[in-house]
């Protein structure tokens, strides 16, 4: 009888495992999902559409608690230049859309101040006749949730 509970003990913990792993793979864990980086900022009152070129393409290494690299550009546009957070290192890497210093590009974003600077976080990058989108109408990331996948 003894074992009887302790099994029913150890399967009740392994559930326990299972619901918290889950849970963490939707996106509401450790600063994943919408509520890391720059996602929150992005704000659908302040959208708009740039026209440029692309003058730098980097990765910008994640700042602690296992962030990964995020890939950013700078546009340069009639009026000005700009940088343009675009996504995720490791998202970007699954998608099939290739971006390069000097390519034309339509860039459509939240204007947003970061680090006391005029900043796009991008929401659709068009070159060409592809179009990669980073997020949805309201601004939520795609990649939300799908680090474990």
């Amino acid at each position: 009888m003894r074992k009887f509970y302790m099994l029913i003990g150890v399967v009740a913990i392994l559930s326990l495992m299972l619901i918290n792993v889950s849970w963490a793979q939707q996106g509401r864990g450790a600063g994943r999902g919408m509520g890391a980086g720059s996602g929150r900022m992005y704000n659908p009152q302040t959208v708009e559409t740039l026209t440029g070129e692309v003058v730098s393409v980097e990765s910008i290494p994640g700042q602690g608690g296992g962030r990964s690299s995020g890939v950013h550009l700078t546009l340069k546009t009639d009026k000005e230049t700009i940088p343009v957070h675009l996504g995720p290192s490791w998202y970007m890497d699954k998608q099939n859309f290739q971006i390069g210093v000097k390519d034309k590009v339509e860039v459509t974003g939240s204007r947003v101040s970061f680090a006391g600077k005029p900043t796009i976080i991008a929401g659709e990058v068009k070159k060409g006749d592809k179009v990669l989108k980073l997020r949805d109408q309201s601004g939520i990331p795609l990649w939300a949730g799908q680090r474990r996948r």
